[in-house]
């Protein structure tokens, strides 16, 4: 498959952090979108927007009519309870890969989450666990993808520690000598891009991507990487996970249904090892990170400034 041939990509969470970068870089890439949106949207070149989402199956069908490729990134990273991570993650790719099916697609992208690795630690991860085996079990032609923590301009989700660190501070989960993984958005999408085409080392395939750093980061390294892109010299708290429960609980009361922290995401925290698998890496040849993660750090921090995030 060539990009110049216009072939035709639908997308899922088009409209969200990951998914308007890959939006782009689609457009930019020579195909046609087809993007699911739940609003209405500015009439863009090469976009047919669909109007709808993932409960609903008849905008799903139009989504993925004539569609080469079905690209899922649409999901919940979080939610007040089991429902909403259910019917977000579980029911909506149920919904996805039946449309794709009907509708003839081939070839269907998943964008899992390196949660899916742990289900027993989180709703979201078991939800994303149940999701990638669905896919798997689809019969199309099928790739997933696990990102670890994504960053970068315009991502509200680690905007709190950069908040933290313009104070001074980052709060970390109890072992600050816990490691993690991590890519720029951009990265990602790129990733995502070279997954498109239909290929046999990629069918039937589960990869993990990330900003190639060996190891990946202790908790403590990459707060103290945050400091520095936001020109702080900042003070790593390790805050124990019962306190970290009382936060959720306070979360909770405070922001209701759009709390951060919550009970969930308490579990996901404290785990000590959130790194890839070397072994599951894309192939070096064909896709590698291009952003050393300090400089995309400091890049995203001049983002939340110009923008008045922070």
């Amino acid at each position: 498959m060539t990009a110049g041939l216009h072939k035709t990509i639908a997308i899922t969470g088009a409209t969200g952090f990951v998914g308007g970068r890959m939006l782009d870089l689609v457009l930019r890439s020579g195909y046609e979108a087809r993007a699911l949106t739940r609003r209405k949207q500015d009439d863009r070149p090469g976009v047919t927007w669909v109007r709808g989402a993932l409960d609903n199956p008849a905008s799903l069908e139009t989504l993925c009519h004539d569609a080469d490729v079905v690209l899922h990134i649409a999901g919940v990273v979080n939610a007040p309870d089991r429902a909403g991570f259910e019917a977000g993650n579980v029911a909506g790719t149920l919904a996805v890969i039946g449309s794709a099916k009907q509708a003839g697609t081939k070839r269907f992208v998943h964008v899992s989450s390196l949660a899916a690795t742990r289900p027993e630690l989180s709703i979201y991860g078991e939800t994303k666990a149940k999701a990638e085996k669905i896919v798997a079990t689809s019969g199309l032609d099928w790739t997933i993808i696990r990102p670890p923590a994504v960053y970068g301009p315009g991502d509200a989700e680690m905007l709190e520690l950069f908040k933290m660190a313009r104070l001074g501070f980052v709060t970390l989960p109890p072992d600050a000598d816990g490691r993690m993984s991590v890519i720029h958005v951009e990265d990602l999408c790129e990733a995502l891009l070279v997954l498109l085409p239909e290929q046999e080392d990629f069918t039937a395939g589960i990869f993990e991507v990330d900003d190639g750093k060996p190891g990946g980061w202790t908790q403590a390294s990459f707060a103290k990487a945050i400091g520095w892109a936001m020109g702080k010299r900042i003070t790593a708290v390790g805050v124990p996970k019962s306190l970290l429960r009382l936060g959720a609980r306070a979360d909770r009361l405070i922001r209701r249904d759009k709390a951060k922290l919550t009970k969930d995401r308490v579990n996901y925290f404290c785990h000590d090892d959130w790194t890839i698998d070397p072994q599951r890496r894309l192939p070096a040849q064909l896709w590698q990170p291009q952003i050393e993660t300090r400089a995309g750090l400091k890049d995203t921090a001049k983002w939340y400034r110009q923008n008045d995030w922070l």
